[in-house]
């Protein structure tokens, strides 16, 4: 199955039984804060990634680092290591904010660029995104230099890369096949 796909049903199950448990805010944060925390300690998602570790000892780490998390959160901690998917965990917290914003009528556009954004450019971004979604949209800058300059924007499953370094890779792909 597509890793992407398997990610959005774990998501959608999630949010389908915390809504019924009247839980869906308090799995959002713990979502955020799961993402949040994979995203700043590489060798924890490493480590999670490894086939080499057992299971139950990924378990215990994982119960062991969100102990405050609610307990349907700890129970698809325990349910990606069961099934041996808690590879998929950071994408499965990515997928949960975005479906539940989206539940919520509200978006969040994400840009990277390779500076901060201004704040009047922010609010241009947030004007133009809220005209062509028709929601509610909140910004998260995330600063890559790599991106040499420009910007990747992406609300949803919508992404628009006007990054100096996509255009750069478009032109050696453009010079490397006219030889």
């Amino acid at each position: 199955m597509n890793e992407g796909r398997a990610a959005i049903r774990y998501a959608k199950a999630t949010l389908d039984f915390a809504v019924e448990k009247k839980s869906a805010d308090k799995v959002e944060k713990d979502m955020r804060l799961i993402k949040d925390t994979l995203a700043e300690n590489q060798e924890l998602a490493m480590l999670l990634g490894n086939p080499v570790v057992k299971n139950a000892d990924k378990k215990n780490i994982l119960n062991e680092i969100f102990k405050d998390c609610s307990e349907i959160t700890k129970g698809l901690l325990g349910i990606l290591t069961d099934n041996k998917r808690v590879d998929l965990l950071r994408e499965v917290a990515l997928k949960y904010i975005i479906q539940y914003e989206q539940m919520k009528g509200e978006d969040v556009a994400y840009v990277t660029s390779a500076v901060p954004l201004t704040a009047a450019l922010e609010k241009k971004i947030l004007a133009e995104v809220t005209k062509m979604t028709g929601k509610k949209v909140t910004i998260e800058n995330k600063i890559d230099e790599s991106i040499l300059g420009g910007f990747v924007l992406r609300v949803g499953d919508l992404q628009y890369d006007a990054s100096i370094s996509n255009k750069l890779n478009g032109l050696k792909r453009e010079f490397t096949n006219s030889l």
